[in-house]
């Protein structure tokens, strides 16, 4: 693909900040608008309309088809498919909510989400884990936890984990180099897990005694539906694996070949709805409207972005943005607010103005940068219920099941202020410098 470093006016990004602000601010302030489909593919469409007009006008529109085409369908794709087939599972159960049950959870939760996506992860085990602990009191800790770990913090490990760790992958990363983020994988899991396990152990001791012997009393053991899918998942995983210009050179000559590996994933996707009965996602409470509100979201998203990328990338040396822990804590800040997926994008685009050509290079940027932007990107999107979809999915699922969550801004102060953090700063200080 062509690269471009080319001047752009500063006005605009104004569409982009928009766009992303209606993603923070709409929830929160008109939920009932916002929670309509329509509502944001009309504000992703009337945002994206005037980058679409200057970009053909500035004959910049190489730069949005190679953006949307190279960028978004696979985008999509993947986010569907893993949608779709983790959609399939269902995981039932209920058994003795003790602190060491819950651990396991959040264990199971951590190593899943870096292989089947923070989603799928999330959505495969929230259900179990709340009907697990159903006759305890005090829940909401193991609710929020669960938010950092399993929606989040899990999923560092491979390009499927979260969709920014995509968004590197299709910008020159391996597959394999994201098993390099290990070390900040597994101190972050284990600290949040261990933190959990007395936070819990606490709580467990406070429940009235009813309520512990009611726990006890309600045992059903955990059953797995459609297990056929994590077949299908397999192949998602080998497809972005090895389906690639490492593996198949060829695919060098023509951008296009690349589409191999999506055609095998969706067909991975086309197995799983031909393959698991309807019941299994009717008790999954599987619909398509929340990969169509990411679809239409993110068409505003990677369209609005382009003159951002390219102010970036033009003007990135005069920014003083050029040590890894400002990508780290910057591309987490914006993760925090905003969402981390075009937020680990811009910082790449960042990153490559910057003209660095020497030492160890990943994605055409230092590898120490990429790191701090995937880390970063990632770990914050648990700061807020807005830093990545799948925690305000579990927040929704758990008020569906009477479990009182805190507010937007009690979430911040009274547990990612308090909890993430302080552990966010000890990677920092371990891992990026």
């Amino acid at each position: 693909m062509k690269e471009f470093a080319v001047s752009v006016p500063l006005f605009t990004v104004i569409p982009f900040l928009l766009m992303l602000l209606s993603i923070a601010v709409f929830p929160l302030r008109w939920n009932h608008f916002w929670e309509k489909n329509r509502n944001k593919l009309i504000v992703a469409v009337v945002l994206s309309f005037p980058i679409i007009i200057y970009l053909l006008s500035a004959g910049l529109e190489e730069k949005l088809f190679e953006t949307m085409v190279f960028d978004y369908v696979p985008f999509i794709i993947l986010l569907g498919s893993l949608f779709t087939i983790t959609g399939g599972v269902f995981l039932d159960g209920d058994i003795e909510a003790k602190p060491s049950v819950n651990v396991v959870f959040m264990i199971i939760g951590a190593v899943l989400a870096s292989f089947m996506g923070t989603t799928g992860a999330a959505m495969l085990l929230i259900r179990a884990l709340i009907h697990t602990n159903k006759e305890r009191k005090y829940k909401v800790h193991t609710i929020l936890f669960f938010i950092g770990i399993v929606a989040n913090c899990g999923g560092l490990l491979t390009p499927l984990g979260d969709p920014p760790l995509f968004m590197m992958y299709l910008r020159g990363a391996h597959f394999t180099w994201f098993f390099n983020l290990l070390p900040e994988w597994f101190v972050t899991n284990f600290l949040l897990i261990i933190i959990y396990f007395f936070v819990d152990s606490y709580y467990h001791k406070k429940e009235p005694k009813t309520a512990i012997e009611s726990d006890r009393r309600v045992i059903r053991p955990i059953k797995i539906s459609g297990k056929l899918n994590f077949v299908w998942l397999l192949g998602v995983i080998l497809a972005v694996a090895f389906l690639n210009e490492q593996y198949l050179p060829f695919i060098k000559s023509n951008h296009y070949y690349k589409f191999i590996r999506e055609a095998i994933i969706l067909a991975m996707a086309v197995f799983s709805l031909m393959f698991t009965t309807k019941l299994t996602r009717e008790s999954n409470n599987f619909t398509w409207e929340p990969i169509k509100e990411v679809g239409y979201l993110f068409l505003g998203i990677f369209i609005t972005m382009v003159p951002c990328l390219l102010y970036l990338e033009y003007n990135a040396k005069s920014l003083g943005v050029i040590l890894p822990q400002q990508f780290y804590y910057y591309s987490g800040l914006l993760s925090s607010f905003l969402d981390n997926t075009p937020t680990a994008v811009t910082f790449h685009s960042l990153a490559l103005g910057l003209g660095i050509s020497s030492g160890s290079l990943v994605a055409g940027i230092p590898e120490e940068i990429l790191k701090a932007i995937s880390v970063g990107s990632v770990f914050f999107g648990s700061m807020t219920y807005i830093g990545n979809g799948p925690n305000f999915m579990v927040k929704a699922v758990a008020e569906e099941n009477n479990i009182k969550m805190p507010s937007f801004f009690a979430y911040v102060y009274g547990f990612s202020l308090l909890v993430l953090l302080p552990v966010f700063i000890i990677v920092q200080l371990l891992f990026i410098n």
